[in-house]
């Protein structure tokens, strides 16, 4: 799979599907989806960022790198010591591919330890990518492996891995991210919703790769899943922007603490549940709290609001209020408890 990631950063795990599907404007796949088409079966068209967006990601960056970095450092030292000093670490494609590749270079800059970095594909609804953990499993044993992604937002991705991996018993599902919101997650560096910088952009903070992709006319039996790569992008790529801004801010003289004695259990979801009902949305689909998914919504979704626990708050949520306001979105403070922003995806009729 061609991407802008270094070699020794990642091994892809998917096939190279560059231009084989035609990316769909996000009006119609909004319509699709909703219609009950799986999102995988098609691709977003994606659009370089405005320059106002650019510098609000530029701000959210220098803001965010060091509180980005400490919870790469906790979230690695506990898997570190988790498994027993040899993890082998599988990120979820795509937003979890970055956060791999920063807990990957913590993890061997601080312990002095090789550390193997794949990166799979995991689809809501139809699980993940089987061809790849068998190749991952003929060369690791199964309890070196940490599945990593970047934050949570309800929890979906989560418990599609409990149920996805039921074909492996002997793997633990057990997901490592920055950011738990949701209270799902088994190591988190920090249980506060906050701006993980690369959420902010699509593929050009993601070694310039699609979503990944799951069809038959194009994905075979024996296929790993498939992802594009856009290289309309390059002069856009900020993937080792992020990346190195972030490690430049690593810590290795302290001790984490990695207990979030203040996280709620599956809290995140009770709370969507919550704002649905407040919101008389009967398709929980159409919540997505968290900031990484709200800028998820606001970038390749139809959003009908945005809903954020404060107006003022522009050191975490600068980004989401720029992309608003290029879309013409309604932003409205609501009493939050969970999350600093929940993105609402708007529910299109004759769908």
């Amino acid at each position: 799979m061609k991407s802008t990631y270094k070699e020794k950063d990642v091994t892809l795990l998917l096939k190279d599907i560059t231009g084989q599907v035609e990316p769909l404007e996000n009006d119609i796949r909004e319509r699709l989806i909703q219609s009950g088409i799986s999102y995988c079966e098609m691709l977003p068209r994606e659009y370089p960022p405005s320059e106002k967006y650019l510098s609000a990601y530029r701000d959210a960056l220098s803001r965010n790198a060091d509180i980005t970095a400490k919870a790469v450092g906790i979230a690695a030292d506990k898997i570190y010591v988790d498994h027993g000093g040899k993890p082998v670490i599988v990120s979820l494609a795509r937003a979890g591919t970055p956060v791999g590749i920063l807990i990957k270079r913590y993890l061997e800059k601080k312990y002095k330890i090789e550390v193997p970095h794949y990166s799979v594909s995991i689809i809501r609804g139809r699980g993940i990518d089987k061809n790849a953990i068998k190749f991952i499993l003929s060369k690791h044993n199964a309890e070196q492996i940490q599945f990593v992604d970047g934050w949570t937002g309800k929890g979906a991705i989560q418990r599609q891995l409990n149920e996805a991996m039921a074909d492996f018993p002997e793997i633990s599902t057990g997901i490592a991210v920055l950011s738990d919101p949701a209270g799902v997650a088994e190591k988190c560096g920090t249980a506060e919703d906050f701006l993980i910088p690369n959420s902010c952009l699509n593929s050009t903070v993601s070694g310039l790769i699609s979503r990944t992709f799951l069809r038959s006319d194009i994905i075979g039996e024996n296929d790993f899943h498939g992802a594009v790569y856009y290289e309309e992008f390059e002069e856009y790529d900020l993937t080792y922007d992020f990346i190195d801004a972030v490690e430049s801010c690593f810590r290795f003289d302290e001790n984490c603490d990695c207990s979030h004695k203040d996280r709620v259990e599956g809290s995140g979801l009770a709370e969507t549940y919550r704002i649905a009902e407040h919101l008389a949305i009967d398709n929980i689909n159409l919540v997505k709290p968290s900031i990484g998914e709200t800028t998820r919504v606001l970038l390749r979704r139809i959003p009908d609001k945005v809903l954020v626990h404060s107006l003022d708050d522009r050191e975490n949520l600068g980004h989401i209020y720029q992309l608003a306001a290029e879309k013409g979105v309604a932003v409205e403070e609501y009493p939050l408890e969970n999350y600093k922003a929940c993105g609402i995806i708007r529910k299109l009729a004759d769908n």
